[in-house]
């Protein structure tokens, strides 16, 4: 075997152990560059993969000097990826032509939301060549980051728009093992009952399944679906969704063979303390999920983008411009965040690698029957 061959073997060995993981730095004036680097300045980080930071080296060590960080000045440079070198810091440079990257702390701007959003656009291209195994996602501040170059709602409908054919869903996940999902996301409250279809539920059910199977190890979930009105409907009585939309949908995946049960009540489900016999929830908008997984779990929680090919987690807070430049952030959500990727990436290949080419069954003719 020549030499470069058998490096290219090498550094292919290498890739499926230690896994490439991108890091987005979101909004430069929120507190993403603080937290990825409190994470990254912990040397072990770098034992368990090889870090991708898309972002700015400049803005990168105008924070590194600002919080005394153990870090290096200079970070290994590159175009794509499939460039990184393991055990270093790597970095795409973000294009930041016509972007003024002076950074003001707690200050939400075009200029930091136009560079988090190409800094996006980066990495779902690595992401899509197959040159990241997975990307964890500082926070942006969306109405700062939409416009003509990030025409969506948030980071899930972006990553989502590569991937037409597949059915995303927002999932937010805990060390104790709770996984809440989200039939809706970003959608105006008003508009939730229209997008509650039948055909959708069941799409959100199946995902949601086979998430927690691939990505998180659970052999046979238990799953458990709320109501969207109050009381889960009272039959009827408080709205017709439950027994025209909601119920049909968890009967036909019953069908399927889908452990799942609803709907349920949620201020029951919450207060009762049952959602901790449920191996996933799903809630049926955004706040009727989060507010109560953000009580229990706000600072260990991380926000998982299941149904797509790639792995792409992030920590569920915010920009928190309120703190941004103190030197006060908690980077705990998005270490947490860090190592869910790092999780489902392995998850996913012990999957991939049990699922693949299955033993053929063997068809006994009726001649060949005793």
């Amino acid at each position: 075997m020549s030499k470069p061959e058998d490096n290219k073997r090498k550094e292919q060995a290498l890739h499926e152990t230690t896994p490439r993981v991108g890091l987005t730095h979101g909004d430069f004036n929120g507190i993403g560059y603080e937290v990825i680097l409190r994470c990254l300045a912990d040397s072990r980080m770098l034992r368990l993969m090889t870090p991708v930071l898309y972002g700015s080296e400049a803005i990168y060590n105008y924070y590194r000097k600002r919080f005394t960080l153990d870090l290096p000045e200079r970070l290994h440079r590159i175009h794509h990826a499939d460039e990184a070198r393991e055990g270093e810091i790597n970095i795409v440079e973000t294009d930041a032509s016509g972007i003024d990257l002076h950074v003001t702390p707690g200050e939400p701007t075009r200029a930091a939301g136009l560079l988090a959003a190409r800094a996006l656009r980066d990495v779902a291209e690595d992401l899509v060549a197959g040159r990241l195994d997975g990307v964890v996602t500082a926070p942006i501040h969306k109405d700062m980051t939409t416009g003509s170059e990030f025409p969506f709602t948030g980071h899930t409908e972006f990553f989502a728009s590569y991937f037409p054919d597949s059915h995303p869903l927002m999932l937010f996940t805990e060390p104790s093992g709770m996984h809440v999902a989200l039939a809706t996301i970003h959608e105006p409250l008003s508009a939730v009952p229209s997008l509650i279809t039948r055909e959708h539920l069941v799409a959100s059910i199946v995902t949601l399944e086979q998430s927690l199977i691939r990505d998180f190890g659970i052999v046979k979930p238990r799953l458990v679906v709320m109501g969207l009105n109050p009381h889960a409907g009272e039959n009827g009585l408080i709205g017709r969704e439950e027994p025209e939309v909601i119920a049909p949908a968890i009967e036909e995946a019953w069908q399927r063979g889908i452990q799942v049960f609803g709907p349920v009540a949620p201020d029951g489900l919450w207060g009762s303390g049952s959602y901790r016999t449920f191996d996933g929830i799903l809630a049926m908008y955004h706040d009727q999920g989060l507010i109560p997984f953000k009580l229990l779990a706000m600072d260990t929680g991380v926000n998982v983008t299941t149904g797509l090919p790639i792995v792409r987690t992030s920590p569920d807070h915010g920009t928190a411009y309120d703190i941004a430049g103190r030197g006060i952030a908690d980077p705990h959500s998005f270490r947490s965040a860090i190592y869910t990727a790092i999780d489902i990436i392995a998850s996913r290949r012990s999957y991939n690698r049990i699922t693949a080419d299955p033993l053929p069954t063997s068809i006994i003719s009726d001649e060949r029957r005793p």
